[in-house]
């Protein structure tokens, strides 16, 4: 049976067993989010030997270099030494200032970081607090124009690290993990197509970074954007996007809340096939937009997506 090892620490597990739990038995803690290789937060960097990895194309061609993998997604099949992620020598430090309630349920953080990070808009960082629990959340500030990396967090229920954030005061310290893509993205070769953006819940934070990014890049297509909400006060960001569809009359913003969902999609017509079309929010919602939009003749690769699963 294969060996793995940990800093001085080495045990014998079984071959073919999952790199994540058998660090996660073995004590180490190594944290994770969704186990199918896109939250990223349970990297680890293999010092000798290689696992068997289920995604080698989820993390960039320097990264796999450099001996990074994901651990939910890698199988020991023989002698194995790794390092876990350190956020205080692998990441980047942050710190807190602003932190502010959006909604009853939605809690703003903005952050500076210790060194300026290029990203695109609808991409997402790894967040690690104080107490070493980490979490993907996407960027919804927008790049190369505000001077800070802002996010929603949904707080309806309990979590690991939406329970730390509530207590965060500004000024505190973070680290950022790493920066990685989405699904979500803006094409300036769109700029005259139809563009829809279909958001559920705290899904709208990407959704805010890309419509503004697709406003600042002068898009000349209509825009639709839907948010879908738990109740009417859950619309948080209800009068910056109606200040944005005054000043531009391409856009027309929707607020809905579940009672509105099946007219509100019965009425969804296409203007065009080349309609682009992204959506953001809980499994069962991106699904149902989605089903709706290939009902009424979105071509499937039109249709960009990212999935936000629960934190505990």
């Amino acid at each position: 049976m294969p060996e793995l090892r940990v800093g001085e620490q080495q045990w014998t597990v079984a071959s073919g067993s999952n790199l994540l739990d058998a660090l996660n038995t073995a004590g180490f803690s190594v944290p994770y989010s969704c186990r199918a290789g896109s939250c990223h937060a349970c990297l680890v960097r293999c010092l000798q030997g290689r696992p068997q990895d289920a995604r080698p194309d989820a993390l960039s061609a320097d990264q796999h270099r450099l001996g990074w993998r994901l651990s939910c997604q890698c199988r020991v099949e023989d002698d194995l030494q790794v390092a876990l992620f350190d956020p205080h020598q692998d990441g980047i430090g942050a710190t807190l200032i602003a932190h502010d309630w959006l909604s009853p349920t939605v809690l703003r953080l903005r952050l500076q970081a210790e060194r300026a990070l290029r990203y695109q808009a609808g991409q997402h960082l790894v967040l690690w607090s104080a107490n070493g629990v980490a979490r993907p959340y996407s960027l919804a500030s927008l790049p190369d124009e505000e001077r800070f990396l802002e996010f929603h967090l949904d707080c309806r229920r309990p979590g690991a690290f939406c329970d730390a954030a509530r207590q965060l005061q500004v000024g505190d310290a973070l680290r950022l993990g790493e920066l990685r893509g989405g699904a979500l993205h803006y094409d300036p070769d769109w700029q005259e197509r139809a563009l829809w953006l279909l958001a559920a819940g705290t899904g709208l934070a990407p959704l805010w970074g890309i419509l503004r990014e697709a406003l600042r890049q002068e898009h000349h297509g209509p825009i639709r954007l839907l948010h879908l909400a738990h109740d009417g006060e859950e619309h948080y960001q209800a009068s910056a996007l109606a200040e944005l569809a005054n000043d531009h009359p391409q856009l027309q913003v929707e607020l809905l809340t579940a009672q509105d969902v099946p007219q509100a999609l019965a009425s969804i017509r296409l203007q065009s096939r080349q309609t682009i079309a992204l959506a953001c929010g809980s499994p069962a919602s991106v699904e149902q937009f989605s089903r709706r939009l290939f009902l009424a003749g979105l071509p499937r690769n039109q249709l960009f997506a990212d999935i936000f699963i629960g934190h505990a």
